[in-house]
């Protein structure tokens, strides 16, 4: 059987990859997005992950699945990825399917997808429901309920990162206040991190350099990851109440810090879940890293 193709598009960067029926990324080539030099220039490095990959499966696939920040709108086919200025409606689906004529195109959110990898192949097998997240840059979500990714209405059911949990919190760049992406991204904890005294001992100020700090006991830092985990329990709470979730994954660059995340967010969640469905809700690490975006739009591509 042919491979599925798949792509998993963000304002960083933009990955291609050939996803074999068990789950396998055989190939996968990333390039940056070059996002800030237009419309057709984003595509071409679209276009250019493409062809390379058509080639690397001389020229057959069995469909392809595209993976892309937010907002999207499943039903016209189009993106409009916040940090991908010139991508307003783009027609990202209509675009790949002519450049892989023949064959289903689906698209979805990055987060659905990331879920969905992770559900299928990841740490999330076995389960029936769960939230797929990422916690880095900014906080992203995708649902899986009863066996099916969640897409809504648009296609962007799980947001998760714009959940108010602090409706008096910070202004957003969604617009909203409060959003839990305000406390918890790897960048909102740095920046409350040196406006509350933390001095970082390199030059660098970034979540990897707040993770070590507080892997060396600075006070400060530590109360930084206990703020975010605090905001981020309180959001797993209320989507856990609303979608009976049996478990939630969690990847990205801010999950890498392990047990600086996982400990005090597992104490969080235990504080507040006192529903008798929500006890013992499992939070874990993500398996699949980086790839999970890409063998996840290739499990959209393929579902029936």
């Amino acid at each position: 059987m042919a491979a599925v193709l798949a792509l998993d598009v963000g304002g960083t960067k933009i990955a291609a990859g050939l996803v074999d029926s068990d789950g396998s990324l055989t190939y996968a080539v990333t390039l940056p997005t070059r996002a800030d030099q237009g419309t057709e220039v984003v595509w071409a490095v679209a276009a250019e992950l493409i062809e390379n990959a058509l080639e690397r499966a001389g020229g057959r696939v069995a469909a392809v699945g595209i993976g892309s920040a937010g907002p999207i709108d499943v039903n016209a086919g189009t993106v409009s990825p916040v940090n991908i200025a010139g991508w307003r409606r783009f027609a990202l689906r209509d675009r790949v399917a002519a450049a892989v004529p023949g064959v289903p195109v689906r698209l979805g959110g990055d987060g659905v997808c990331m879920a969905l990898g992770e559900y299928r192949h990841g740490a999330g097998r076995g389960t029936r429901s769960m939230l797929g997240m990422v916690v880095s840059t900014g906080v992203g979500g995708g649902l899986v309920v009863d066996g099916a990714p969640l897409h809504g209405r648009t296609g962007n059911a799980g947001h998760v990162g714009h959940v108010v949990v602090d409706p008096d919190g910070e202004r957003c760049r969604c617009g909203g206040r409060g959003c839990v992406e305000t406390i918890a991204s790897g960048p909102a904890m740095v920046r409350w991190a040196l406006a509350n005294g933390w001095t970082p001992e390199a030059s660098s100020a970034d979540a990897k350099a707040l993770a070590a700090a507080a892997d060396a006991g600075d006070p400060v830092a530590l109360r930084a990851f206990r703020r975010g985990t605090d905001a981020l329990a309180v959001m797993i709470t209320s989507v856990a109440a609303v979608c009976d979730l049996d478990l939630v994954v969690i990847g990205g660059g801010v999950a890498r810090s392990g047990a600086l995340l996982f400990d005090p967010l597992r104490t969080a969640l235990a504080e507040r879940a006192g529903l008798d469905f929500l006890v013992g809700l499992r939070v874990v690490p993500a398996e699949l890293g980086g790839d999970a975006g890409l063998v996840g739009a290739a499990v959209l591509a393929t579902l029936r």
